[in-house]
């Protein structure tokens, strides 16, 4: 490797160097336990480093023998014959690169795997207030950056330390036994080197921390600004030349950042292939001067030459050793830092099934406070330097209620009253802190997720659908459906026609959020997938809240199809909707202050009536 080519690795080196931290020896024991399924692999991995280090000072060695034999008019066959040797060093170098690249590649992407699915399977555990406080783009940099940063541990930072460490005393020992007075003054040359890298590496980095930050704000721009509900609201505010000046801001910022790191480079790298010469100078002039007075080979000054480009690159990067395995480590220790969170929702090792049969709905003086931050979050995944203080306020006062089988049980209130909450509760996206949900008569927290999940279907108010097909869209809530149920379900939400009218049919994208679709469409779809999971206990968070009236009286259609024959709780804005529901909750600031039927909560003249008076008058203001 040649004097530049070795400043500019160490230069990009240092650019992706983090701050410093004290190793911790629970973060190493991990490490060695994602380790360990490539123990193997990692041991050859490890010993063909430390061959190809010592074939490499082979080389130069030889090609001074060379030398020397040619001057002493030796036999042309000793010359064929170092020169055959050296050549199959040559082909045995090439072959162990290629089976250690291959190993490296192999430890490495079985260690992101690893470590990705291990990150995923864990998030998807995290409960609903996790997504609500982090930003997807830091929570997506921990699956990618960080997890590529943790395997350069094992692919990149362990065989270089091997490697380097053994061509290093190889090298130092091969050139002592030439001559120590030349190999004294090339390492009287290493601070001339070492120095500016560390010096230049820190301004480079500095530049480079500035440029991604624009870079990452540049990102979360087009992430918003490119969605359809940002790019709707920017056309709707006429901001788009502000959001084009801005943008253009930051990437001219970043251009001339860029400008300066590069120029900063290049004289950096200019300088030390000039010290790469000096150098060379040095050994050819001294050493030639040995050669003259007698003192020293011929052979002995190529050697010398040739090895001195092969000194520098070892001593730099284990001088740097400690930085680079301490870098490494910080990505593992951001990996750790979101497996380490606790999931707040987790199944007993004896957690059961939901009873087969008719499910009751039960609220037995529930009491609730949503999480602290601490609980849920990470400053680092909130992009924030201190986590929200704020949590653990009680919402939800002693709330009880029972649903009988294949009854409906409507909650009204002001927002903000706790209605939402109550339904993710039922869903167990939360535990209760005192009291009890239970379905068909059993605690929640006695079920398992997956036993809920195959009981109780809700739709919300978003409808949210994945940026995929239609069939795939629906096939998220059971996957073994054919056609035949998927064209059924569809015409159950009176979405049958629309679909069948489409030129691909189930087959037609529906854009990120189901965007291609109209309001009422979407929700007719959601309302689809619901029938097709045949849940037995339906929750309906304002499902046609966001409608008009051609399209609520469309999805009030599909939801009498999707209520049919279920245990039914449902979060009502228009109350209309709500007139035949066997129980009516009234929720207030967290607690229950009225229920009973439509016209049994007409009849109090309590808060109940005065929703519907006001909601009934605002209605006739607006038909009129």
């Amino acid at each position: 490797m040649s004097m530049e080519v070795t400043a500019w690795n160490q230069l990009y080196r240092m650019n992706e160097r983090q701050e410093r931290r004290a190793l911790s020896r629970a973060t190493l024991r991990r490490v060695a336990a994602f380790a360990r399924p490539h123990r193997l692999r990692l041991a050859w991995f490890l010993g063909l480093s430390v061959i190809a280090a010592a074939l490499a000072v082979g080389s130069p060695v030889l090609a001074g023998r060379v030398v020397d034999t040619i001057v002493g008019g030796g036999p042309a066959s000793t010359v064929v014959t170092i020169a055959l040797v050296i050549a199959g060093l040559a082909l045995a170098e090439a072959g162990i690169g290629l089976l250690s690249r291959w190993l490296s590649a192999s430890i490495g992407e079985g260690l992101i795997l690893d470590l990705r699915t291990a990150v995923f399977d864990h998030v998807q555990r995290m409960p609903i207030a996790f997504f609500t406080r982090t930003r997807t783009g830091a929570l997506v940099s921990r699956l990618n950056n960080d997890v590529v940063g943790a395997q350069r541990a094992f692919t990149d930072v362990l065989s270089s330390v091997l490697g380097n460490l053994v061509t290093l005393v190889l090298t130092l020992s091969v050139m002592i036994s030439l001559s120590w007075q030349i190999t004294l003054l090339a390492l009287l040359l290493l601070p001339v080197f070492v120095l500016p890298a560390r010096r230049m590496g820190v301004r480079i980095a500095r530049l480079r921390r500035e440029a991604a930050d624009h870079n990452a704000a540049m990102g979360n721009q087009m992430v918003e600004r490119f969605s359809a509900p940002g790019a709707t609201l920017v056309k709707l505010y006429g901001r788009p030349d502000a959001e084009s000046a801005e943008f253009a801001g930051r990437a001219r910022r970043v251009r001339d950042i860029g400008v300066r790191a590069a120029m900063t480079q290049t004289l950096f790298v200019t300088a030390l292939t000039l010290v790469s010469a000096l150098a060379l100078a040095l050994v050819y002039g001294l050493g030639g001067v040995y050669a003259l007075r007698g003192s020293l080979d011929a052979g002995s000054v190529v050697a010398l030459a040739l090895l001195l480009t092969r000194l520098y690159a070892p001593l730099t990067a284990l001088a740097n050793a400690r930085v680079d395995v301490m870098s490494a480590l910080v990505s593992f220790e951001r990996v750790f830092e979101v497996l380490d969170l606790k999931p707040l929702i987790a199944d007993k090792p004896d957690a059961r099934a939901v009873p087969d049969g008719p499910v009751a709905v039960e609220f037995d003086d529930v009491r609730f406070a949503y999480p602290a931050a601490d609980k849920v979050s990470l400053a680092s995944l909130e992009e924030v330097a201190v986590l929200d203080a704020r949590g653990g306020e009680e919402v939800l006062h002693g709330v009880s209620f029972r649903a009988e089988p294949g009854q409906m049980v409507a909650l009204v209130g002001s927002s903000g009253a706790g209605k939402s909450t109550i339904a993710q509760l039922l869903a167990r996206l939360y535990d209760v802190d005192s009291g009890a949900v239970r379905l068909a008569g059993t605690d929640v927290r006695d079920l398992s997720a997956a036993s809920i999940r195959g009981t109780l279907g809700m739709v919300t108010q978003d409808g949210h659908l994945f940026h995929d097909t239609i069939r795939a869209n629906l096939l998220f809530a059971r996957p073994e459906a054919s056609d035949a149920e998927l064209w059924e379900v569809l015409r159950r939400a009176r979405l049958g026609t629309l679909i069948e009218s489409l030129p691909d049919g189930l087959d037609t994208m529906v854009g990120e959020r189901g965007y291609r679709l109209s309001g009422g469409e979407r929700q007719r779809l959601t309302i689809a997938r619901l029938l097709l999971a045949q849940p037995r206990v339906v929750v309906l968070d304002e499902a046609t809240a966001a409608l008009d009236s051609t399209n609520e009286a469309a999805v009030q259609a599909a939801l009498a199809e999707a209520l049919q024959g279920r245990t039914a709780l449902v979060i009502a804005h228009r109350l209309a909707t709500i007139r035949a529901a066997d129980q009516i909750l009234v929720i207030e600031d967290g607690r229950v202050v009225e229920r009973g039927r439509h016209a049994e909560l007409l009849a109090q003249e309590g808060r109940y009536a005065e929703l519907y008076r006001t909601q009934y008058a605002e209605e006739e203001e607006l038909a009129a």
